[in-house]
């Protein structure tokens, strides 16, 4: 599913109109980009868990040459599905 996809149906499903169902998603997206940066972790309780994880610097190698490259550090995110989403993919 698409974005756009996605706020036609929150649209459909919530009576909004499509721009304000793609504010709310938004919104929504920021709310989570602003939790994970201040708290390092969201929690929609059921539903999933963001986490920021801090990845630490590494070497690696370029596939194609073989040459050793340096990846900085970083803070990736991950997601663990919670059990409302779990069940209702089973």
């Amino acid at each position: 599913m698409s974005k756009t996809e996605l706020v036609n149906f929150i649209a459909e499903e919530a009576g909004l109109t499509k721009a304000d169902a793609s504010r709310a998603l938004e919104a929504m997206m920021n709310g989570v980009i602003k939790g994970l940066k201040t708290e390092g972790k969201v929690t929609l309780t059921g539903f999933c868990t963001f986490t920021a994880k801090k990845k630490a610097a590494k070497e690696g190698r370029n596939p194609r040459t073989g040459e050793t490259v340096k990846i900085p550090a970083r803070v990736a995110a991950t997601i663990k599905a919670g059990s409302k989403l779990k069940d209702a993919l089973n």
